[in-house]
C-alpha cells in the first residue's frame, strides 16, 4: 500500500513539474557608465555604476553581475581580478567590498571598512593592488590589508603626517618597497617590516599630490595632480612627460604602459617610447570621456564614462567596437511604462519641487523581445528632461514623452519624429520663458492623450487621435497657477482626471460640464495629510489612492466626484503590536500601481516599495536594499506588465523587475495557470491561480469534495495562503480548483499538489 501512494506521488509530481515558481528578480542594468577594469589572461573584468561584467573575447561569453546576483547598489570605484585565487573584487564608495568567487559565483560582503570610526567621506576605495597573497586596498583615509585566502581584513596603515588619515590613491610594489601615491606626497615602507602601522615607518619620497603609482617591468612610474609623468632614480621621482590633461587611471600591463586622460589613451612600451596614442574620435566621438584602458591577449579595452566599454586590436588601426552588455542608457530611471510587448523609459527628472534644472540631455530606452534599443539624445530633437512617457495602447508604435523643457515629443515606429511646442501646437511656455513643462501623459479609452502644462492659465491639454487639440482652463481650480507645477495624472473609469499637484493636492477633472473639484488639506477640504500631492491611482474597486509626501489617503469611490460637492478621504488605520496605526504614516510616496489582483505597489522616496492586500490592511512585501535586489531605496516609478504581471521597479540607481505576482484579467478562461505547482515543504508563500476573468468564482476543495476556500476575483489572479478558510494549514494531498465565470458561461478545473 505504502509503496503504490509513493507511486501515485511520484506520478504526480512529474505531471505537475512543468509548473514554475514565477516569483523570480530580474535587473535591467546600464553599464555605460565605467568606473575601472582588470583582467585575466582572457577575460576583462569591468565595474559600471553599480554593477560588473566580465567579457570573454576568445568565446564570445559576457556574464553580468548585478544587485539581483548579491551586489550592493551603492557606488562601485574599483575593481580587481586576482588570478591565483579567481576572486573579484569590488570597492564601493563607503568603503564596502565586495569579494565574488568566480569559481563558483558565490557572492560575499565584507563592511569592515564601513565601520571604521571615520568620517563617512573617507572610506572610498580606490585601488587594489595584490603582493605575495595579500592585496593593499588604498582607501581616502589609508592602506588596509585584506588576506584572499582568509578574506579577512588585516592591519590599518594611516600614513599621513603623523598619523593622520591621508588619501591614497593607488599603491604598487617594487624593489622591497610598498610605495604609496596620495594627496600629501609618495610614500614609502620596508614592505618586510613588520610594524608598518606605525607611521613613522613610512617615509615621503617626493611631496605634493599625486594621483598614480606603477611598478613598470623594472621602472617605477608615478604621475602628479597636474598630469606630469615621473620615472623613480633611486631615490626621487623626476619628471620627464607633460600630459595635456590630467591622468585619471595608470596601469601596467604585458610590458605595456597604459595613461588614461579624459580624451586619450597614451600606450608605452618598456622603454617608455610612445608606441600608440588614441584619441577619444578613434573610438567614438569628441564627447566620449575615458574613465581607464588595459589590455588582454592582442586586444585594448577602454572604459568611458557614458559609452561603456570599447576594445580594438592592441597594435593595428583597426576600428574600435563596442564591447559592453546592452542595457538602458542610464541606471538613473525616471518614468517608465510598460505594455504586453515592451518596455519604456526616459531619463529625465526635476527636484522634491519640480525644478528641472540643471536639465538633462538624455535621451529614451526601450525593452523589447530581450533586447534593448537606445535612443539617444541628439535623436530627440532636443527636448531635454523628458519626465514622463506614454504609449498609444491603440497603437503601439505611436509613442509620446512629455518634456520639463520643450513639450511633447511624438515617437513613431521607433523614431522621434515631431515636437510639439509653443510654433505648432496649444502647449503654452511659462509666462516670460521659453519652458514647455509638460508632465501626466495618459491616454483615455477613445484614444486621447491628455497631458498637464504646467505654470499657465490652460493647464490641461487634450490631444486627439486626429492631431487636433483641446485646452481646458485650470486658473478657476488653481489661483496660485505660477507657483504651481503638475505631476501624475490618472484616468478612472468614468472619465474623471486626476492629477498630483505640488501645491494644491489632487485636481478632480471631468470634460463633460468642464467641471473641477479639489482635495487638499483640512477636514473639510479633503483631509489629506499634505497639500502637496504626488499621485492619484483609481483601482478595481473605484477606489482612488493617493499619495502624498506625507502620507497615504482613499477616497471610498470614484464616482462621489459625480455627486458630492467636496470630496474627502481617509487614512487607512491597521493594527500593528496590538496599536492603531496610519499606514504608511508621513512617507513620502511617489508612485501608486495596482496590480491584477487589486494589490496596491506603492513606491516611496526613500523606503523602498511596499505591497499591500486590495483593502490595505496586510503588507505583503516590503522591499528595500537590505532584503531585495533593489538597488535603492528612492522609487521613482512603478508599472506592471498586465499580461505577465511582471512589476518594473525604477530608481535612481538602476531598474529591476519582479515577476509572477498578478496579472490584470483575462477574456476567457483558456490560459488559467497554477504556480508554484507542487507546493514544496520548504515553500512560505501563497498559491496564485492565474489567468482568470475579473469577478471569476474560485472554489478550492480537498479529493473528497470538501471546500477549504473560496473566493471571487479581482482582477486575473488570486491567491490562497493553502489554509482551510484561514483556520489551520490544509494537509498534503491533491487539491481541486473549481472556476466559473460570473454569468456560468465558462468553467475551468485545475489541481494543485500540496506538500507538508
Amino acid at each position: 500500500m505504502k509503496r503504490r501512494f509513493l507511486y501515485i506521488l511520484f506520478l504526480l509530481l512529474m505531471q505537475f513539474s512543468v509548473a514554475q515558481n514565477k516569483l523570480s528578480w530580474q535587473g535591467y542594468f546600464s553599464f555605460n557608465e565605467i568606473k575601472d577594469i582588470s583582467e585575466s589572461t582572457t577575460t576583462v573584468f569591468a565595474a559600471s555604476e553599480n554593477a560588473m561584467f566580465a567579457s570573454n573575447q576568445a568565446n564570445k561569453s559576457v556574464k553580468t553581475t548585478t544587485t539581483v546576483e548579491g551586489l550592493s547598489g551603492q557606488a562601485i570605484s574599483a575593481i580587481y581580478y586576482s588570478e591565483t585565487s579567481k576572486k573579484t573584487l569590488i570597492g564601493y564608495e563607503n568603503g564596502l567590498l565586495t569579494i565574488v568567487n568566480e569559481t563558483d559565483g558565490s557572492i560575499s560582503k565584507k563592511v569592515d571598512i564601513i565601520n571604521k570610526q571615520l568620517a563617512p567621506n573617507l572610506k572610498k576605495i580606490n585601488h587594489f593592488m595584490e603582493h605575495d597573497g595579500l592585496v593593499y586596498v588604498s582607501c581616502d583615509f589609508g592602506i588596509v590589508q585584506f588576506n584572499l585566502k582568509t578574506l579577512q581584513f588585516g592591519d590599518t596603515y594611516f600614513i599621513g603626517d603623523n598619523g593622520a588619515e591621508i588619501r591614497v590613491k593607488q599603491t604598487s610594489f617594487f624593489n622591497g618597497f610598498l610605495y604609496a601615491a596620495t594627496s600629501n606626497g609618495i610614500r614609502r615602507a620596508d614592505i618586510a617590516n613588520a610594524n608598518l602601522i606605525d607611521f613613522n615607518q613610512w617615509s615621503v619620497v617626493n611631496a605634493g599630490d599625486w594621483s598614480s603609482v606603477e611598478t613598470f617591468d623594472t621602472q617605477l612610474i608615478a604621475i602628479n595632480a597636474a598630469g606630469y609623468v615621473h620615472r623613480y632614480n633611486s631615490n626621487t621621482f623626476t619628471g620627464f612627460i607633460q600630459l595635456p590633461q590630467t591622468a585619471v587611471d595608470l596601469r601596467a600591463k604585458n610590458h605595456n604602459l597604459f595613461i588614461t586622460t579624459a580624451n586619450t589613451v597614451y600606450v608605452y612600451n618598456n622603454q617608455m617610447t610612445l608606441s600608440r596614442q588614441i584619441s577619444n574620435t578613434q573610438v567614438l566621438n569628441d564627447k566620449v570621456n575615458f574613465s581607464c584602458a588595459t589590455t588582454v591577449g592582442d586586444l585594448i579595452y577602454i572604459g568611458t564614462a557614458e559609452n561603456g566599454l570599447f576594445s580594438s586590436i592592441l597594435s593595428g588601426a583597426s576600428a574600435f567596437e563596442n564591447s559592453t552588455p546592452k542595457g538602458p542608457l542610464r541606471n538613473s530611471v525616471f518614468a517608465l511604462q510598460a505594455t504586453t510587448n515592451s518596455l519604456w523609459t526616459v531619463f529625465g527628472d526635476y527636484s522634491g519641487a519640480y525644478n528641472p534644472y540643471p536639465k538633462d540631455s538624455y535621451g529614451i530606452s526601450k525593452f523589447s523581445q530581450d533586447q534593448w534599443l537606445d535612443i539617444p539624445y541628439e535623436e530627440v530633437l532636443g527636448a531635454k528632461s523628458l519626465v514622463r512617457i506614454a504609449v498609444d495602447p491603440n497603437n503601439e508604435n505611436k509613442v509620446y514623452a512629455g518634456s520639463y523643457d520643450a513639450g511633447l515629443l511624438k515617437i513613431e515606429k521607433e523614431v522621434p519624429t515631431y515636437l510639439y511646442g509653443t510654433g505648432n501646437s496649444s502647449l503654452e511656455a511659462i509666462p516670460g520663458t521659453p519652458d514647455v513643462w509638460i508632465n501626466g501623459t495618459v491616454f483615455d479609452k477613445s484614444g486621447n492623450l491628455w497631458m498637464n502644462n504646467s505654470l499657465v492659465d490652460n493647464g490641461i491639454k487634450m490631444l486627439k487621435p486626429n492631431g487636433d487639440w483641446q485646452v481646458y482652463s485650470t486658473k478657476s481650480i488653481i489661483t496660485n497657477v505660477a507657483s504651481c507645477p503638475f505631476g501624475r495624472m490618472s484616468i478612472d473609469k468614468n472619465g474623471t482626471k486626476w492629477m498630483a499637484t505640488y501645491n494644491n493636492g489632487i485636481i478632480g477633472f471631468n470634460e463633460k460640464g468642464n467641471v473641477f473639484k479639489k482635495i487638499t488639506m483640512g477636514s473639510d477640504a479633503g483631509n489629506l495629510p499634505f497639500i502637496d500631492a504626488r499621485v492619484a491611482t483609481p483601482d478595481n474597486n473605484n477606489q482612488l489612492w493617493i499619495g502624498t509626501a506625507k502620507g497615504l489617503r482613499i477616497l471610498s469611490n470614484v464616482n462621489s466626484f459625480l455627486t458630492d460637492p467636496q470630496l474627502t478621504t481617509k487614512p487607512i488605520i491597521i493594527l500593528e503590536d496590538g496599536l492603531a496605526q496610519e499606514l504608511l504614516y508621513e512617507q513620502f510616496i511617489t508612485d501608486i500601481v495596482v496590480d491584477g489582483s487589486n494589490n496596491k505597489w506603492i513606491a516611496t522616496a526613500d523606503s523602498g516599495v511596499f505591497l499591500v492586500s486590495p483593502n490595505g490592511q496586510e503588507t505583503k512585501y516590503h522591499f528595500t536594499i537590505n532584503n531585495s535586489p533593489l538597488p535603492s531605496n528612492t522609487i521613482n516609478d512603478i508599472d506592471i506588465n498586465s499580461a505577465t504581471g511582471e512589476v518594473f521597479i525604477a530608481t535612481d540607481k538602476g531598474l529591476i523587475s519582479f515577476k509572477g505576482v498578478s496579472t490584470a484579467a483575462n477574456d476567457n478562461l483558456n490560459e488559467v495557470y497554477v504556480y508554484p505547482n507542487p507546493v514544496r515543504p520548504n515553500y512560505g508563500g501563497t498559491v496564485k491561480v492565474a489567468g482568470l476573468l475579473d469577478k471569476a468564482n474560485i472554489k478550492i476543495t480537498d479529493i473528497e469534495g470538501n471546500l477549504v476556500y473560496e473566493t471571487t476575483s479581482e482582477g486575473g489572479t488570486i491567491e490562497w495562503d493553502t489554509t482551510a478558510f484561514g483556520r489551520y494549514k490544509v494537509a498534503s494531498g491533491v487539491y481541486m480548483i473549481f472556476i466559473s465565470a460570473q454569468d456560468g458561461a465558462e468553467t475551468k478545473v485545475k489541481k494543485v499538489m500540496i506538500i507538508r
